[in-house]
């Protein structure tokens, strides 16, 4: 009877949970919301929410292809005061898994973001920060995770869709969805969602994300000499298919998403101490912004001292300010009272006009020991670019995963950008490169990239310093990187130059835009009060790179189409510009490397070699060039300057020559030691000759023997023959 009953209880037990386990399922499956988006050539983008990670705010799951991404959304109130600027934080990871791979490094573990992880992550930073609603400052992070990658779409544009969707879905404040398309140019058709195979064939490759309504939020992409006509197409082309993905995911949202959480405005300033401010400093800020004498420095020195001067004064007035409200009232009539000037009177706080550049000097050739230099100023921008050559093997090589998910095959050039404090008269302690140096440098090397030689034989890494930043300094890394390559000798398809346009607008009370300027070759202070950041690098003939970040919640087809038509002509007369400096790359300096190649017969490569490559080993101390082999028979030969190259090729030919001198029975001769043996030692009669065993039977043999036992290394013998 005890059995029995165990039984029936065990019984119940295995029911109970065989229907947990079918009640779980069918609560996974029934979570599970997906929606499609589907383009004009009929491809597919996947959308699906309910399924993973419920216990975050927001979580979504896209899909193109077979490449997957998993994005994540969570938000939580920021205690104390507003931090004057949304505290997104965006992590994208790749990991070796998504791939079927293994991590190649020592640990066999997920190590420090790539550029790549950090590019992408910049690319959806800036797709969804512009429509959180004025006045949030809750803490927020995306956390996005490729889940799976089939090697024919590059996994950022299912990322941006992935975060527009997991944002729209959960009940964190957002006004989206925002949608983004990558397109392409192949013989002037545009490509939507081109696979990798077709990106190789496209002189285009274009990022546009847009939100509803046809307002782009954000630009990214390069292009080979594209034309302005083409370039305008496919940002019209892809804002119209980006309309597809918002309406997708504005249905996913209706379908399984929350009702949106309330928030307060922890930025709200009192109308009695705006106005209180505003009659203290509105009249002063306007002195400030058109006294055309000032330069960045004095300039936000006066704006600084009249801040201070106006917060103490309120302070001395009493009432319900404090400090930090009094700051953030003055930070308001500062921005309003700049971007009224602009928009008003077309007054920028320097004197230009609207379209006009600020004066650009240019030179080169600043150290004799670089393969080439150059120094690019444009008002109080400073730039200074040098380029080094070194052989192909010393480059990067890409990894499979970066491989898999859109990388560079081979990366013969290489740009460095980077920001030191000292250019903005700041202190800081130092550190890795920072996400806006990685972002500025990709920029500057996809502007520049179209442009080299297809069969350079040398790899490039070209550096840009920015010794002084007042606004733009990317695009005058491209121009100074322009100067820098061309002074060094590269043959380039055509100089480059890269331009930043700005804007500012007004909005009526129902949003309506119905007023802006925009501005040509913006400073510093008009890139942070001002609306977009539109910068737009390539020749006289077209387009090599384009990137575009909004501040606002999009900005309409119309406006954009003027950026891109201001920014070609101000491109144009840079050009003009920098030709006066260089117009021609120069001839190749005699501190020029060489490379060369040499056939090696099979028979003679050990001869070159040497016992464990000791004869390579000892022409590249001697000489300082660079050996590797190519294939079985050919050498590459990489030599710092002619005159290595010309004591290399010497040696070399010494160990490829067949003649051998006439050694007599029972000569004395000295001979080289080259190894040392237990039973004997390796000797050469003379350089090209292959070692031969001297044995310790035989008298020399043997005294050799005795001093390697002594721990002494013998330099020369004297057998006979």
């Amino acid at each position: 009877m005890t059995v029995l009953r165990r039984l029936c209880r065990s019984w119940s037990i295995l029911r109970t949970q065989h229907t947990r386990r079918r009640l779980s399922t069918r609560a996974f499956l029934c979570d599970k919301v997906d929606v499609k988006a589907e383009f004009s050539n009929g491809r597919t983008l996947c959308l699906e929410s309910g399924g993973y990670a419920r216990m975050a705010d927001g979580a979504a799951v896209a899909t193109l292809g077979n490449t997957s991404v998993l994005i994540t959304a969570v938000s939580k109130p920021r205690p104390g005061p507003s931090p004057g600027f949304m505290p997104l934080t965006v992590d994208y990871r790749q990991k070796y898994a998504a791939a079927g791979r293994i991590p190649s490094n020592y640990l066999r573990r997920e190590m420090a973001p790539t550029d790549k992880e950090i590019l992408t992550g910049r690319v959806i930073d800036r797709s969804v920060r512009p429509l959180f609603p004025e006045g949030f400052h809750g803490d927020t992070q995306l956390s996005c995770q490729l889940m799976a990658v089939d090697g024919l779409y590059d996994p950022d544009v299912v990322s941006i869709n992935a975060a527009s969707a997991a944002l729209a879905v959960s009940d964190i404040p957002w006004e989206g969805p925002v949608g983004a398309v990558r397109v392409g140019l192949i013989d002037g058709e545009v490509i939507v969602q081109p696979t990798r195979r077709e990106l190789t064939k496209s002189s285009l490759n274009l990022i546009v994300t847009a939100a509803d309504h046809k307002l782009i939020v954000m630009l990214e992409g390069g292009g080979d000499n594209v034309l302005q006509q083409d370039l305008m197409k496919a940002i019209k082309v892809g804002t119209k298919e980006c309309q597809n993905v918002v309406r997708a995911i504005q249905q996913l949202a209706k379908d399984a998403g929350k009702p949106k959480r309330s928030f307060t405005n922890i930025i709200t300033v009192p109308q009695e101490v705006l106005q209180a401010v505003s009659m203290l400093s509105e009249t002063r800020l306007r002195s400030i912004f058109t006294d055309f004498s000032h330069d960045k420095v004095s300039r936000d020195e006066a704006v600084n001292t009249l801040r201070q001067d106006v917060i103490q004064k309120v302070m001395e007035e009493g009432g319900p300010a404090d400090p930090h409200t009094t700051h953030l009232a003055f930070s308001q009539v500062t921005r309003r009272v700049f971007r009224e000037l602009l928009l008003d009177q077309e007054t920028r706080c320097d004197g230009r006009t609207l379209d006009e550049l600020r004066p650009i000097s240019c030179n080169v050739d600043l150290f004799r020991p670089l393969h080439g230099s150059s120094l690019f100023q444009r008002g109080q921008t400073q730039v200074q670019c040098t380029v080094a050559f070194d052989a192909p093997e010393n480059m990067p090589k890409l990894d499979p995963l970066l491989e898999a998910t859109g990388g560079h095959r081979d990366r013969n050039f290489i740009l460095h950008y980077t920001f030191p404090s000292f250019a903005t008269n700041e202190v800081s302690r130092g550190g890795p490169l920072s996400r806006r140096e990685v972002g500025h440098g990709a920029l500057a090397e996809k502007a520049l990239r179209p442009l080299l030689p297809p069969s350079f034989p040398f790899a490039i890494l070209l550096t840009s310093t920015v010794f002084e930043s007042n606004g733009s300094s990317s695009m005058a890394s491209v121009c100074g990187g322009s100067l820098a390559l061309m002074d060094a000798g590269v043959n380039l398809v055509a100089p480059a130059a890269g331009v930043a346009i700005g804007l500012v607008t007004r909005y009526d009370n129902t949003g309506s835009l119905v007023d802006y300027k925009l501005m040509t070759d913006i400073l510093g202070i008009e890139d942070y009060m001002g609306d977009m950041d539109f910068k737009l690098a390539g020749t006289s003939k077209g387009i090599t790179a384009l990137q575009a970040d909004m501040k606002v919640a999009g900005i309409p087809l119309k406006v954009v189409m003027e950026a891109v038509q201001k920014s070609t002509e101000a491109k144009s007369t840079i050009l003009t510009i920098m030709g006066d400096t260089l117009s021609q790359p120069r001839p190749n300096k005699d501190i020029m490397p060489v490379l060369e190649k040499v056939d090696v017969p099979a028979h003679k490569r050990s001869r070159v070699m040497g016992p464990g490559g000791i004869h390579m080993r000892r022409i590249q101390a001697e000489t300082g060039v660079q050996l590797s082999w190519e294939g079985d028979n050919v050498l590459s030969v990489f030599a710092p300057n002619p005159a290595a190259m010309e004591e290399a090729r010497e040696n070399l030919q010494e160990l490829l020559s067949d003649h051998e001198p006439n050694l007599e029975f029972g000569g004395v001769y000295t001979a080289s030691v080259v190894e040392l043996r237990p039973q004997g030692v390796m000797v050469t009669l003379y350089s090209t000759m292959n070692p031969v065993l001297l044995h310790n039977s035989q008298p020399q043999g043997s005294k050799c023997s005795k001093t390697t036992r002594e721990g002494q290394t013998a330099a020369s013998l004297t057998p006979s023959c």
